[in-house]
């Protein structure tokens, strides 16, 4: 088994962090976390963290690692994601990658971008322009300029959106250009042993999808996020802030919407996150796919994985 690795995708509200515990009941399994808001400390309610009391008896690397001021990218991932394969494979378990951040997945399976780094002052003259104008006619900029990568984003992703639109005006070359020509930046000879659940019908996923949002709200998470607006360093521009349910609190407690709209905004872009994750989840190749509902999910996928495991 030194050289498997479990990997555990879904979209969100999928039940990925109950069925990666109850894998590691199962294996030898170390838990990775591959969700790029969980790397956050004080990020709680609103990602679904799992409690003290679960990561005591379940623990899982990569979660509360960085201030929600900080930065994290996919190369900081997958620099932080081989440290942690290496140090369970080292001991002779299995690395288990769970999560939902599909970008997160694909940099360390199949590589990076050598992206040109970020640029502070260009950032700033878009986040200008997408406020006079909107993220959509943002959007309909890089359409012109990068089309197949425009039509994967929402046209109002705008995290994505400023990241390409920066990175073409930084190097005249589209974004799309450079992800055509990754680094190898993985880990050698690893067996990635990929598991995807998948809800079906689509309108049960929604469901959960709503009931979690509001079992959020109910927990406290407008609280939640008054407390990281009190920080000094932090802004809604912030990387943290741009996370699915954050941004939209954040508008409402700015004055921006009422409470009401900014929960349907959240379902609606928790929701639109779901169909992409599905959509590359569809492109991914040599998946085993299941049903997380059906009776015995856990059951089926440790068969599947004694199979390969060996």
């Amino acid at each position: 088994m030194n050289n498997k690795a479990i990997l555990l995708m879904g979209p969100t509200a999928s039940g990925k962090t109950e069925l990666a515990i109850s894998l590691s009941e199962r294996f030898p399994c170390d838990i990775i976390s591959v969700d790029s808001a969980l790397v956050y400390r004080g990020m709680d309610i609103g990602t679904a963290k799992p409690d003290t009391e679960t990561l005591r008896r379940a623990p899982h690397q990569l979660i509360d690692i960085r201030d929600p001021e900080d930065a994290y990218s996919a190369g900081d991932f997958v620099r932080d994601a081989q440290q942690a394969m290496e140090s369970s494979l080292a001991k002779g378990r299995v690395p288990l990658l769970a999560g939902g951040t599909m970008m997160y997945f694909r940099a360390l399976t199949k590589g990076l971008a050598d992206l040109p780094p970020a640029d502070p002052g260009v950032r700033l003259e878009i986040d200008r322009e997408a406020n006079e104008r909107g993220w959509p006619a943002m959007h309909a900029e890089l359409a012109a300029i990068d089309p197949d990568v425009a039509a994967r984003l929402n046209p109002n992703d705008s995290q994505r959106i400023q990241r390409a639109l920066e990175v073409f005006r930084v190097s005249g070359k589209p974004i799309g250009r450079w992800q055509n020509a990754r680094s190898e930046a993985r880990l050698p000879d690893i067996d990635y042993i990929k598991i995807a659940l998948v809800i079906e019908p689509r309108g049960i996923l929604h469901q959960r999808i709503e009931q979690r949002l509001d079992r959020m709200i109910a927990g406290g998470f407008e609280d939640e996020v008054q407390r990281l607006r009190a920080r000094p360093g932090l802004k809604q521009s912030s990387s943290s802030m741009r996370s699915v349910g954050y941004r939209q609190f954040w508008s409402y407690l700015q004055g921006e919407m009422s409470r009401d709209e900014a929960r349907d905004r959240a379902l609606f872009a928790t929701r639109q996150l779901a169909k992409r994750q599905l959509t590359w989840l569809r492109s991914e190749k040599d998946l085993f796919c299941l049903n997380p509902l059906e009776a015995d999910a856990i059951g089926t996928i440790s068969t599947h994985l004694m199979e390969h495991l060996g």
